[in-house]
């Protein structure tokens, strides 16, 4: 292949992935203002301002598009938490409360993990990137544990407190009686709690494993 031809056909490629990441940045930007399950792709293509054949050329159904943006969207909470590491916040209860506030300002990026944990009938390529991504995030979660100081049983402290992080802000995001701040310092202090209490258990859980051996 000819110098040129390969630069025409790099230049083709470029062109797919900015028309890609503007789709992507179309869906995320709707999720401001629209709900999930309201957002259609003739809708995303509008927003895009490209026509709905052109974006079923780059992602075969819904699913596709919010995957492909989740795992985008992966890589952002990745570089945040690594910054929080290199600024010293390193303690559970500092991950803590930065996963809360990651999932709280960040609406789209709860959304979208939300349908694909709990919604059936999803395509089975989609759902197998998912769980890729699942599997991805929670693996990162385990070695940031590690760095702060969870050396034994990382992974199931990871499982625990992700499942009962991601609970806190579904159950009290829109939760009644309470402004904006005052629902972030009480999903705040529940992570807070969770963390803790999860600490004494498996503290409790050696001293007795413990005691029983002695026996």
């Amino acid at each position: 292949m000819s110098d040129s031809s390969s630069a025409f056909m790099k230049l083709r490629e470029d062109e797919r992935e900015i028309r890609k990441t503007l789709i992507m940045e179309a869906a995320l930007k709707l999720f401001e203002t629209k709900l999930f399950h309201e957002i259609g792709m003739r809708e995303i293509a509008k927003e895009a301002g490209v026509s709905a054949a052109t974006i079923y050329r780059y992602f075969p159904s819904r699913d596709d598009l919010f995957i492909e943006a989740l795992i985008q969207d992966v890589n952002n909470i990745e570089k945040r938490l690594e910054q929080d590491l290199a600024e010293g916040h390193t303690s559970i209860e500092d991950l803590a409360v930065a996963v809360v506030d990651y999932l709280i300002d960040n609406e789209a990026t709860f959304q979208m993990m939300c349908h694909f944990m709990i919604r059936g009938g999803i395509n089975p390529r989609v759902m197998n990137k998912f769980n890729a991504v699942q599997i991805y995030f929670l693996n990162m979660y385990d070695e940031i544990l590690k760095k702060a100081g969870v050396a034994e049983n990382a992974k199931y402290f990871t499982h625990a407190f992700f499942a009962s992080l991601t609970g806190v802000v579904m159950t009290f995001r829109n939760f009644p009686s309470k402004n904006k701040e005052e629902k972030r310092k009480h999903m705040h202090s529940l992570a807070l709690l969770i963390m803790q209490d999860g600490m004494t258990l498996d503290s409790l859980r050696k001293s007795t494993s413990q005691s029983k051996g002695a026996q």
